[in-house]
């Protein structure tokens, strides 16, 4: 259940932009969403539409060559982009929490899992050391990990792929975070761990009341996590509705391609999988009008000319699109 309070995380208007030796390339386009204590918002897209990048735009990471150039970030009304670094890195962990595609590489792999745990505690919670180990043996417990006071003492590459996944979730957890982001958390898992991790995040969501931003290319995963979806093409967000009616009524010929190409086990055993044609626009080659319309089906004059604006009806489903897909009469 989702309180009825303010925006645990409001984005307005973002836009991130990187330098190139073509000029300035945006990655993220003006966009704009918020979750709420207790929700989950499902941030998908393929590769290279600017799902990660917002991430890392909310939590102030970006690489030396990119920069927020527009718009405004807020954690429960604080304006992040007004904070100095060094206030800056009290947020990250303490009110935002980031669990990593490949946790392989987001865990340190030359300090034990109680030091990257306890780190954390005593870091953001103030925590003494012992008080701190013993909270990380609970948050391991917590997420799964069996025997966990001995793990406590072994490094990353001694654990299984699902293990360092659950390690890097307690160290996300660990100071109690209003806000997670979740960046493809399950991609590199196997089907039944996935789900198990899937079913941890949520129990602690709930537990917590946290705000969870799901970023990922599995519309499955979408579909059974996300209380509402928005879909990113070329550093936009071009549809944004309600998780089921996302799913029963896109209105967004890209949503529509996304879900066509779903494997279906309800549909005929020889039927050719469907796929988008072309390939997502690299972000410095960005075509005018709609960036869509080189792969879209609909596409017609005005598509090539004028980008449209995301546009929401009655019923809070917003749709980015001039040859919009309507609902059956």
């Amino acid at each position: 259940m989702t309180r009825e309070t303010g925006p645990a995380l409001s984005v307005t208007d973002l836009e991130t932009a990187f330098a190139t030796d073509r000029g300035s390339a945006h990655a993220v386009r003006g966009i704009s969403f918020s979750v709420q204590p207790g929700e989950t918002l499902g941030l998908v897209g393929e590769s290279g539409s600017g799902k990660s990048v917002t991430a890392l735009s909310i939590l102030r990471l970006l690489p030396p060559n990119g920069r927020i150039v527009g718009g405004a970030i807020a954690i429960a009304g604080l304006d992040l982009l007004s904070l100095s670094q060094k206030a800056m890195r009290r947020i990250r962990g303490q009110r935002i929490g980031m669990v990593f595609q490949d946790s392989m590489t987001s865990l340190n792999p030359v300090l034990t899992v109680g030091r990257q745990i306890t780190e954390a505690l005593e870091a953001h919670r103030r925590m003494t050391h012992g008080d701190a180990r013993r909270r990380a043996a609970e948050l391991l417990e917590e997420v799964g990990v069996p025997e966990p006071a001995r793990r406590l003492s072994q490094y990353p590459h001694q654990l299984s792929g699902g293990l360092r996944q659950r390690v890097a979730v307690a160290v996300a957890l660990a100071p109690g975070p209003e806000v997670l982001l979740a960046d493809e958390p399950t991609t590199a898992l196997d089907v039944t761990i996935q789900a198990q991790l899937l079913e941890l995040l949520k129990r602690e969501q709930e537990s917590r009341e946290m705000a969870v931003v799901l970023i990922t290319h599995d519309l499955g995963v979408v579909a059974g996590m996300a209380d509402r979806v928005a879909v990113m093409y070329a550093g936009r967000i071009v549809e944004h509705a309600a998780t089921r009616r996302l799913f029963t009524v896109p209105r967004h010929p890209y949503t529509l391609g996304l879900l066509d190409a779903v494997p279906r086990l309800d549909g005929p055993l020889r039927q050719r999988l469907a796929a988008i044609p072309g390939a997502p626009p690299p972000i410095s080659e960005v075509p005018s009008g709609c960036p869509f319309h080189p792969r879209c089906p609909f596409a017609f004059e005005r598509c090539e000319a004028d980008e449209p604006e995301l546009k929401e009806t009655a019923e809070r489903h917003a749709a980015a699109c001039w040859a919009e897909v309507r609902e059956p009469v």
